[in-house]
């Protein structure tokens, strides 16, 4: 773990990290953030939360994850769809069977290329084959495992078997509809 620099900040440490703790947890504004500091006294303007979630956020997840420790040997791959900008794009996620999130991608289209292009960046980044790869009934997925060797592993189903990545899209559809 990587220790944190807040030299030069002037509040103390604790309430940076209180501060990204609340912006990135819940489903809130920089504004609510800025109006909840307020009523326990501390007065921070939101663009001040916006600054510190943009400089101390990527620095605390990589300390968490990298506290977390290997995922579990179960991987549900799935993918759904979201508006970016207008454009209809589709993001595709891995979660272990614990629920705690691999890896996203977000590509154009839903194709065994983006298929592969997911589960050679998931190999890389986790550094082993996991014993079961759970997916949806999509055939892009079975033509990339085919490609990677993985087809062993693989266990297409429905969304019954899968249910553990459909559920981790609950959080983006929640901060969806808020927006």
């Amino acid at each position: 773990m990587k220790p944190l620099s807040f030299k030069r900040h002037r509040f103390p440490p604790e309430i940076i990290c209180h501060a990204v703790w609340l912006y990135f947890r819940f489903t809130m504004s920089l504004r609510d953030v800025e109006d909840l500091l307020a009523e326990r006294g501390i007065g921070v303007t939101y663009e001040t939360v916006r600054c510190w979630a943009n400089k101390f956020g990527p620095a605390i997840a990589a300390n968490i994850r990298r506290r977390r420790g290997r995922p579990d040997c179960v991987w549900h791959l799935d993918e759904m769809v979201v508006r970016i900008g207008g454009k209809r794009m589709f993001m595709w996620r891995a979660v272990d069977k614990e629920g705690e999130v691999l890896d996203v991608l977000v590509q154009k289209r839903r194709n065994k290329a983006a298929a592969l292009k997911l589960l050679r960046k998931l190999l890389k980044k986790q550094g082993f084959k996991p014993e079961k790869i759970v997916t949806d009934g999509l055939r892009s997925y079975k033509a990339a495992m085919r490609e990677l060797g993985c087809l062993d592993r693989h266990c297409p189903g429905r969304l019954q078997e899968n249910n553990r990545a459909e559920n981790s899209h609950l959080p983006v559809r929640r901060r969806e509809r808020k927006m």
